[in-house]
């Protein structure tokens, strides 16, 4: 440990020093210049538009995350509506089991996964949904949510159920090893494997990109502007100087594993959706006599042929896509997380997980449209999405920049050490698991955030984010093929869960409570 820290400090230390000697209008202009190109290139390719109108498309992936969200909820009987009792009693440790492989309880897990899409996604997302799709967007925003949930439920069995468990109890998880074993049982293996190392590829570029650059840079914004703007001590060209803390701060915890994520998570997420939740209340008791005619607009807006985006369909696009962007449903990285859990039951972790949109954009996402909505806040033309929802809250609450500069911080925070999992898995998959690849993975990470904090890289976002949502496309192959496999995990769970003469909770118990 002590020569993972030392080789840690050397390699943050020496990008610090770049940093103090370049000048950053250079980076930023070399770095773009240089991945711009085949960042526009392949965003052309996974955000591709189809034209419905003259003023509207909508983007391929997103029919893809959709079509595929709604197969799974029709399949398995909307177990993402039956099955959230089960999901509420498993994370509150009813189906526990003794002495079973995995490292974190239901509960860590799922705080982890929430930390990797509650985010700035439902603070800016949200707010640019509704300026450009009027309340409406609300609505399908919702149903987005509740689908995903389907998606979720699907990965997340799958991710533990094939799942490695080392020597060690440490655990390896998620679509890299579901699409080479499942599809391999299926006489698919090369086709498994593929898209195993093809999703494994993706998953390293947007941990580094989505999950750690644009969060850093985020974070570093906001904290510099609560804090005198370029007149504080972090600004003037000294943004790396946060981003270097952040990164110690971020290794301090990553390099204790997924035990040590779990742990911080499952504090700080509670507390941070908790705050930001508390302040949404607070504006909207203040509005309450506001809140019936919020929804009359929701509702009205959903199906509105006059709204701000050129009608229905426009208003669908808006909130459909902040939904499915948001939680991440059908992208596959939360299930690498779940895999970590501690059970004998791959099925428990597929209720659980269902959780993660319910949570992500059904009471966040929405706690924060309706504050805009109140507010009439969606009106006004403020220039970008962290200040539409900053002008909303600070309606009501006047210091409350200072509280979404808190809640940025928190949720760049968690988005980090939880992506950092995402990426550190499919980096050993990739290169194998030893500890000279997951040393090598946790300081390049760590270096990318001090890299992150002070430069503007919008190809490297647009880049990142193109990886991102470049998962769902091996991933969501596999939980189609796979699909069978969960609906009989499915099945065999809910027998047991209803049988008047429950054993132990084993997979073999599960199993015979089906015959």
């Amino acid at each position: 440990m002590k020569k993972s820290l030392l080789t840690a400090s050397l390699c943050l230390a020496s990008v610090s020093s770049l940093f103090a000697r370049a000048p950053k209008a250079s980076i930023d202009e070399q770095i773009d210049a240089t991945i711009g190109p085949a960042a526009e290139f392949i965003s052309s390719i996974i955000f591709y538009e189809v034209a419905l109108t003259d003023s509207i498309g909508i983007p391929l992936i997103l029919v893809w995350l959709l079509l595929g969200a709604a197969f799974f909820t029709v399949y398995l009987g909307f177990i993402n509506i039956r099955g959230f009792k089960y999901a509420l009693d498993i994370v509150r440790g009813k189906y526990n089991q003794k002495d079973a492989p995995g490292e974190v309880s239901h509960f860590q897990a799922l705080t982890a996964a929430v930390s990797g899409t509650v985010g700035l996604g439902n603070i800016a997302g949200v707010a640019i949904a509704i300026s450009l799709g009027g309340p409406g967007a609300t609505f399908w925003m919702i149903l987005a949510g509740l689908l995903g949930m389907s998606s979720k439920f699907v990965s997340c069995t799958l991710g533990v159920k094939y799942r490695d468990v080392h020597a060690d109890g440490t655990v390896s998880g998620g679509p890299m090893h579901y699409l080479n074993k499942g599809l391999s049982e299926r006489g698919m293996a090369g086709a498994g494997k593929f898209l195993a190392a093809f999703f494994a590829v993706m998953c390293i570029g947007g941990a580094i990109g989505a999950g750690n650059m644009f969060q850093i840079n985020q974070a570093t914004q906001q904290f510099i502007a609560v804090t005198g703007g370029e007149a504080s001590f972090f600004g003037g060209g000294n943004a790396w100087m946060f981003g270097l803390i952040m990164a110690v701060l971020v290794g301090l915890v990553i390099l204790g594993g997924m035990k040590s994520i779990a742990k911080v998570t499952e504090k700080v997420v509670p507390f941070m959706c908790g705050i930001y939740i508390v302040a949404a209340l607070i504006v909207l008791a203040v509005n309450f006599t506001q809140i019936p005619e919020a929804f009359v607009a929701i509702f009205e807006g959903a199906f509105s042929s006059s709204a701000l985006t050129g009608g229905l369909v426009g208003v669908m696009i808006q909130g459909l896509r902040r939904g499915l962007f948001s939680n991440e449903a059908g992208i596959g990285s939360a299930s690498i997380a779940h895999s970590a859990v501690k059970t004998n039951v791959p099925v428990t972790e597929g209720f659980v997980a269902s959780l993660e949109p319910f949570i992500d954009t059904v009471v966040v996402c929405t706690m924060t449209a309706l504050v805009i909505v109140v507010t009439g806040s969606y009106t006004m033309d403020t220039g970008d999405g962290i200040a539409l929802t900053s002008t909303a809250f600070s309606s009501v609450i006047s210091w409350f920049p200072l509280v979404l500069a808190v809640a940025v911080i928190l949720f760049a925070f968690s988005t980090m050490i939880t992506w950092s999992y995402y990426g550190l898995k499919s980096w050993t998959y990739l290169f194998g698991n030893n500890k000279a690849a997951e040393i090598s993975f946790k300081v390049l990470f760590c270096a990318f955030v001090v890299l992150g904090a002070p430069i503007q890289l919008n190809s490297v976002v647009a880049f990142s984010d193109a990886m991102l949502f470049a998962m769902s496309i091996p991933n969501m192959v596999g939980l189609y093929i796979l699909s069978p496999v969960v609906k009989q995990e499915m099945q065999a769970f809910l027998a047991y869960a209803r049988s008047s003469k429950r054993q132990s909770l084993t997979q073999e118990a599960v199993e015979a409570a089906q015959v």
